[in-house]
């Protein structure tokens, strides 16, 4: 054995020697490059040999033999960033944007790349906190981070970095507080040269510091929406003279808002959605476009002078602030205006427009205020002005005008071809611009402050594709042109975005390089973008159709390195293939004490062995290692039956992981019971088992991570997540569709048994999946009409027939979704201060009356609006939870029932759309399920009625 050892590690000298010799590449870059992507798959197909210098690998950029640039967007890359990355010593630019299979955290080792200027991790799925090891990066000036699941503080390390321009965060789960700089260390306000704060889309809190802005700083964009921040508007932010964004709204804030009269280059103010109070702030004498102070708690008071002198302003909106009084004409002839908003709010008296008006007005929105008149100058403005809920539009005449009706936005734009005619398509492709088929690659362009509202101008799309292109151009890019589409402006976040596709010149499809250097020039900021668009940021969609084959013009160094490495790998094998046959008898033995199915049938109370479906079997040491030895940083939640913990799977894979407790543990014939079912059941609204470990006294269950935690998180406001109506509809739909399958398409039938919202998990297109298979039964043949079985579920939930009479049937679940649906419309628990759900529903509820007079009670997130086909959704939530079985509908008559509610809504519930919803705007939690309420209960159950 001494003798094998000896000749083994001679060969490895030898090939290292060889190695050395033959390759242009540093040897610790390689080694470096080499450990980084050991766990990644799809690696660029040219990544062949051991010279990525000399060999032109896609993505990777040297000097002087050295790697200093790793450009990888868009390229279905899929692994973790392991620490490995600190051997890569030169690298100057990281990007992995676009890559969503990069999951796991950013290692602490990040921080000794001293020359790292650049990195760029946009729209992956990294999570974990941002390591304050970032802070030790003094060469960086770009760091892109948002889109991503990054949780915990925002490291005050950051503030060293005193060479950051461009600094994005937002769109994560970040928590705490603002951090500045104090006696422990540094903070935010110490970053001078910073241009870009970008933290929006998070769950950040605490006051805005006064300390965070001076007269030192050159900030541009401050941007803090939709966060949970509260305290008042420092005034402090009145010393950085130049900025041109500020977004402070939809947060917690109170307080009246500072003189901000220093702020001449201010173009843009978003305080939206806040609990400001005072007198609403002076901002004559500015250059302000954008202007929204909507639902705040300002004074009563007229429209204030300043509204009617802002030359640049485009877009006013002061609905819901309390404004009283008329409404001055000379507010319409400012030459930009395209939208006001004033609604909801207590203005009197006659609209009048006037004969001077902006030939750019779009809309007057004066909804829900006490409007008696409308002096109408001509049609064409009749149709801008929106007067539906003031006194006007209850007289006789007025109804039937188009002022008086209720409008939804209907934003459509499509790129026309160049002075040619459309081709139709084949095998996916599309028509460009140019009339060509190819396969474009797209993705998504969102502003984060748009200046405008006039959505049906074409010129700004227009300005959109012609200065994309003109950029594309300046750096020698190879696009023949652009396409936008699907205009959509986001009423919960105010970002406005497109679809933007870009056609490949010549061939049909663009390479790996191509598509990531077109993302590395929209993700980097190279684009310049119209002023009305900025800031802006890119989201890019995976790259399908990758032209090329592995380089066959590798460099002799790279040829010379692939044999030798070739010569490595037969020495190698012909020197193992002993010691494999030695320890093959060993191993083998090993695999019969870990594997249950080898020694399952050993019990005879376990019966045979499982029969799985998909499911993979798990050692306890893989688990081990995916959690990090069960640290408490992967800790996700914890119930009766144990704990659960975030695992990464060798292939990047997030799962979620399910410990039992030593006091929870099932006997074998149970826990095999549960993973053949979990392992049978296979449908886009159930959660999917990953596989399972019964090995040293665990039992462990491995489900797929579902991103954005359980339905009664998000109802109960702890997730950040707004389910408006259309939302709700969606996910009532798919969790019914769930249920079908289990009743009449698994076989043998499945009774859930534990229908709540608690169990109903949103991914991150906000899909419903329902999860938590503890309590199921299955309905054999025997069985069909109804199992007699021991009552288990959750009080508030539970079928009462089952409860009284022991036998169990499909239509216990179909009282518990009855349930689940009016929680989803009144955003209530079950039982909530001794008052159940259903008796109260019933109580207030009157037919005869508008949205049933169920108003006090109805979810004040969907009331907002009008529900459409809510009085159709309680009826159907009554009829699942009639006293008697027989009176319910079936699963299947439920899907069809919601998916009518759906079209009556607007909707297509046949389509991919009306069960998907955007990725959510949210990004949001410490974890997605919430740490502290965290509920998986019922997988390793101990009998019971659960106490809501």
């Amino acid at each position: 054995m001494d003798r094998e050892r000896k000749l083994f590690l001679l060969i490895i000298l030898l090939f290292q020697v060889l190695l050395v010799a033959a390759q242009t590449s540093n040897i610790d870059d390689f080694k470096g490059l080499t450990g980084l992507t050991e766990n990644w798959n799809q690696k660029p197909p040219n990544w062949v040999g051991s010279d990525p210098c000399g060999s032109n690998w896609e993505g990777i950029r040297c000097e002087n033999s050295r790697i200093i640039s790793i450009k990888l967007s868009s390229m279905k890359l899929s692994g973790t960033l392991s620490s490995e990355i600190q051997s890569i010593s030169e690298l100057e630019i990281l990007d992995l944007s676009f890559n969503m299979g990069f999951t796991g955290r950013i290692p602490d080792e990040i921080g000794n790349l001293k020359n790292l200027n650049t990195l760029i991790l946009v729209g992956c799925r990294f999570f974990g906190i941002i390591p304050a090891s970032i802070g030790n990066l003094k060469q960086l000036t770009f760091l892109a981070l948002n889109a991503n699941q990054f949780s915990g503080e925002i490291p005050s390390t950051i503030g060293n970095l005193s060479n950051i321009q461009w600094l994005d965060l937002s769109d994560n789960q970040l928590q705490g507080s603002i951090p500045v700089s104090d006696d422990n260390g540094p903070g935010l306000d110490l970053l001078h040269t910073a241009k870009h704060f970008h933290f929006g889309n998070n769950r950040l809190s605490g006051p805005v510091p006064a300390k965070l802005f001076s007269s030192n700083m050159n900030l541009i964009h401050v941007i803090f929406d939709n966060n949970r921040l509260n305290g008042s508007i420092p005034s402090s932010l009145g010393l950085v003279t130049s900025l041109e964004v500020v977004r402070f709204d939809r947060n917690q804030m109170i307080g009246q808002v500072p003189n901000i009269s220093t702020l001449g280059k201010l173009t843009e103010l978003y305080l939206s959605n806040n609990n400001l109070n005072g007198s609403l702030p002076d901002l004559s004498g500015l250059s302000l476009i954008y202007v929204d102070l909507s639902n705040n708690s300002f004074n009563a008071s007229e429209i204030p002078p300043w509204a009617s002198t802002l030359q640049y302003m485009t877009t006013l909106n002061l609905g819901n602030t309390r404004l009283q009084g008329n409404i001055p004409v000379s507010l319409f002839s400012l030459p930009n205006l395209e939208s006001v908003v004033l609604r909801d709010n207590q203005l009197t008296g006659d609209l009048d427009i006037g004969s001077s008006y902006s030939s750019n007005l779009q809309t007057v929105d004066v909804e829900d205020n006490q409007i008696s008149d409308f002096s109408q100058t001509n049609s064409q403005i009749s149709k801008a002005v929106l007067l539906f809920g003031n006194p006007i539009c209850l007289e006789t005449g007025a109804r039937a005008q188009s002022y008086c009706q209720e409008r939804q936005s209907n934003l459509s734009y499509s790129t026309s071809p160049n002075n040619c005619s459309p081709l139709l398509c084949i095998s996916n492709k599309l028509s460009s611009p140019n009339c060509k088929c190819a396969y474009p690659y797209t993705g998504t362009l969102i502003s984060r402050a748009l200046s405008i509202s006039n959505f049906a101008n074409k010129s700004y799309y227009v300005e959109i594709e012609q200065t994309l292109m003109s950029t594309f151009r300046s750096q020698n890019l190879p696009v023949d042109s652009v396409s936008l589409s699907n205009p959509f402006k986001n009423s919960s976040t105010d970002y406005f975005q497109l679809t933007v596709s870009f056609f490949p010149p010549q061939q049909d499809l663009f390479n790996r390089t191509g598509v990531s250097t077109i993302a590395f020039v929209l993700v980097n900021q190279i684009y310049d973008a119209p002023e009305f668009f900025s800031p802006y940021f890119f989201i890019g969609d995976d790259y399908q159709y990758y032209a090329g084959e592995p380089s066959k013009n590798s460099t002799n160094a790279g040829v010379i390195a692939g044999a030798v490495a070739g010569v490595f790998v037969f020495l190698v094998i012909a020197v193992l293939a002993g010691i494999y046959a030695f320890r093959q008898k060993k191993r083998a033995q090993t695999a019969m004490d870990r594997n249950p199915f080898v020694n399952w049938e050993q019990n005879k109370d376990s019966g045979a062995a499982p029969q799985l479906k998909g499911a993979r079997w798990f050692s306890f040491e893989e688990l081990k290692k995916y959690t990090n030895n069960f640290s408490d940083a992967n800790n996700i939640g914890s119930g009766g039956y144990g704990k659960v913990y975030r695992g990464v799977l060798s292939n990047g894979e997030l799962v979620a992981i399910k410990r039992a407790g030593q006091g929870s543990l099932q006997g074998s014939v149970e826990f095999k019971t549960e993973i053949e079912l979990l392992s049978r059941v296979h449908h886009k609204n159930l959660v999917s088992l990953v596989g399972f470990c019964f090995e040293k006294g665990e039992q462990m269950l491995v489900y797929e991570y579902i991103a954005n935690g359980t339905l009664m998180d998000s109802l109960q406001g702890k997730s950040g997540i707004m389910l408006d109506w259309i939302k709700r509809l969606k996910i009532a739909l798919g969790s019914a569709k769930g249920l079908a399958y289990l009743h009449e398409h698994a076989n043998p039938p499945i009774i859930h048994r534990d229908v709540k919202s608690n169990n109903i998990l949103l991914d991150d297109r906000l899909n419903a999946k329902v999860s938590d298979f503890g309590l199921s039964k299955l309905l054999v043949d025997s069985e069909r009409s109804h199992v007699t079985t021991q009552v288990k579920g959750t009080m508030g939930y539970l079928d009462p027939e089952y409860y009284m009479t022991q036998q169990l049937t499909e239509k216990s679940d179909v009282y518990s979704f009855g349930v689940l649906l009016l929680e989803l419309i009144t955003g209530r628990r079950p039982i909530e201060q001794g008052k159940f759900i259903v008796r109260e529903v019933v109580r207030v509820m009157d037919r005869s009356k508008d949205l049933y007079n169920l108003q006090e009670i109805l979810d004040s997130t969907i009331i907002k609006t009008t529900p459409k086909g809510l009085e159709k959704l309680v009826d159907l939530a009554l009829s699942c939870v009639k006293e008697y079985a027989a009176e319910r509908p079936s699963m299947a008559e439920v899907v069809k029932e919601i998916e009518s509610i759906m079209e009556l809504a607007g909707l297509n519930p046949t389509s991919e759309s009306a069960t998907t919803t955007e990725t959510f705007e949210d990004a949001s939690g410490s974890h997605p399920y919430g740490k502290e309420d965290f509920n998986y209960s019922g997988v390793y159950p101990s009998a019971k009625l659960e106490p809501q």
